[in-house]
């Protein structure tokens, strides 16, 4: 890659710009079918509560395979599971457009969720692992995160085009057009991988816990709203994913070489990174789902004009992750994180006073902007911190943490908000308040609570680690992908050579002790 900094060259730009349509592709997918939702259940006959597994579907494989997915691309090779991910990610979509019944779009949504799960580890850890300079790394999480903020608005006004013009099958079909581009990119630009790991060494038994726990958790998390969080099931499914994550997590002890190398929680800031990503997106999450509710069921909006309300939004995000990816140098990530938090609980305060009658430039077009410039600045700052340090071999892991804590943070958001909302609803219904006004007040009263998860990011983000865009660590204590024992005292160097043993490096005038084999 030469000496100077890879962004200087042709070559890491298209890089980047390559791995940020990764991501775009991926975040815009969970949003761009919301505003379409309608006239889905009207040509395939859903049913009400079918209906919402066309979004849930998607999110229940994202989040479930996520950390499977960014554990593997450390394992087999990055290039060879992005590939995989974007191949998987264009035929569902075909299969999604084209489908004839209920069941074979969820079917498609549960497969989409599942390619974007090894996609966007693995494109997140080869950027990493790729731009590698303190000031390098630093502009290219900073577009990253950009991007990933923009996405999730750019997605409700692609929704709302698409399904108003050439219909909502064009939501789909959008995919395989953009992963036949991606494909040669990602061939042309990624260098190829070597194997990093024999099969026999894989964990399994790991994988197939962590999958299940994860999948039964965001299952219990979607499904809580409709049965309630009291129901035996709802209690019974959770305890459940309590129980195979907490087995995961003692395999992960006693396996030679863990799926989840419990070391690399050692990271200083990186827990707190994660829960803060969870917190905030779980709050974000709701404007955007009751906020979409509001302008069509409320104020009659158009797919197509409920769409256009979010762009202010979009170039709010825009401005506010190019400003932070600069200031991050020199205050670090956690003022970024905190101010980011506390703008965006501002923004849904304003918001979760809309009137029935509301007006778009006084009642939703302030908070919307107040909003976009803490939607920026909370990506660009916990994509950073939480990927500080982070040594080379565990990029995948680290990306596929953040990532699963957002997803588990945008299922609980929508479960706890919805059940918030529909309960203020119906008691207003109840004592013969008119739709509109029961609707709006149990809108509000989502919105405020996703405020509240706001603020509460902010508190959690004073915990994150202040990072300047350091380049990856030497690796944790403990090993990562051997034993879990502790090395007291020493530190064993983070680089792989692949079929042979790392010779121990000098650090801080001592000798790393023991020899690690290369995974």
């Amino acid at each position: 890659m030469g000496s100077g900094p890879l962004l200087a060259t042709r070559r890491g730009q298209g890089l980047l710009a390559l791995l940020c349509a990764v991501a775009f592709l991926d975040f815009v997918d969970a949003s761009i079918v919301n505003v379409a939702l309608p006239d889905i259940r009207r040509d395939l006959d859903f049913s009400a509560q079918g209906l919402q597994w066309v979004p849930s579907g998607y999110l229940l494989t994202y989040g479930g395979f996520m950390m499977l997915g960014g554990r593997v691309a450390d394992l087999l090779g990055r290039r060879r599971v992005l590939l995989a991910g974007t191949v998987l990610i264009g035929l569902s979509s075909l299969v999604g457009g084209l489908a004839g019944d209920a069941g074979v779009l969820v079917a498609a949504r549960l497969a989409q969720g599942l390619g974007a799960a090894l996609m966007l580890p693995a494109a997140l850890s080869i950027l990493t692992t790729t731009f590698r300079e303190g000031s390098d790394r630093h502009r290219a999480l900073g577009v990253w995160g950009g991007v990933g903020g923009l996405a999730s608005a750019v997605g409700v006004f692609l929704g709302g085009v698409l399904a108003e013009g050439p219909g909502w099958r064009w939501v789909f079909f959008v995919n395989p057009i953009a992963a036949a581009l991606v494909i040669p990119a990602v061939i042309k630009l990624i260098p190829g991988d070597r194997r990093r790991a024999r099969l026999a060494d894989f964990d399994a038994v790991g994988g197939v816990l962590v999958t299940g726990g994860m999948l039964l958790l965001v299952f219990a998390l979607v499904e809580a709203p409709d049965r309630g969080w009291g129901s035996g099931r709802t209690i019974g499914e959770i305890a459940g994913a309590g129980v195979l994550l907490t087995a995961f997590l003692i395999n992960e002890r006693m396996v030679r070489r863990p799926l989840l190398p419990l070391s690399i929680f050692r990271l200083r800031g990186l827990g707190a990174a994660d829960v803060t990503g969870l917190t905030a997106f779980a709050g974000l999450i709701a404007m955007f789902f009751f906020l979409t509710l509001y302008l069509q069921n409320v104020l009659g909006y158009s797919p197509i004009r409920t769409g256009a309300a979010y762009l202010p939004l979009c170039a709010g995000v825009g401005i506010a992750a190019g400003i932070c990816s600069q200031l991050l140098a020199r205050v670090g990530t956690r003022p970024v994180i905190v101010v980011g938090a506390l703008l965006a609980a501002g923004g849904l305060y304003y918001l979760s006073r809309i009137p029935v009658d509301g007006s778009y430039l006084t009642d939703l077009l302030p908070g919307l902007m107040i909003v976009s410039f803490g939607l920026g600045s909370v990506f660009v700052g916990v994509t950073t911190a939480a990927n500080a340090g982070v040594p080379a071999d565990q990029a995948g892991l680290a990306a596929a943490l953040l990532n699963s804590s957002q997803q588990v943070g945008a299922a609980l958001g929508l479960a706890i908000f919805s059940a918030i909302a529909t309960a203020r609803t119906d008691h207003l219904l109840a004592e013969h308040a008119t739709p509109p006004a029961a609707l709006t007040a149990g809108f509000q009263r989502a919105l405020l609570t996703g405020c509240i998860f706001l603020l509460a990011a902010a508190v959690i983000g004073l915990r994150t680690a202040n990072a300047h865009g350091e380049p990856p660590q030497a690796r944790p204590e403990g090993g990562s992908t051997g034993s879990n024992q502790e090395v007291a005292g020493k530190e064993v160097a983070g680089q792989e050579v692949a079929g042979q043993e790392a010779a121990g490096q000098k650090a801080a005038g001592r000798k790393a002790a023991g020899q690690e084999a290369s995974s």
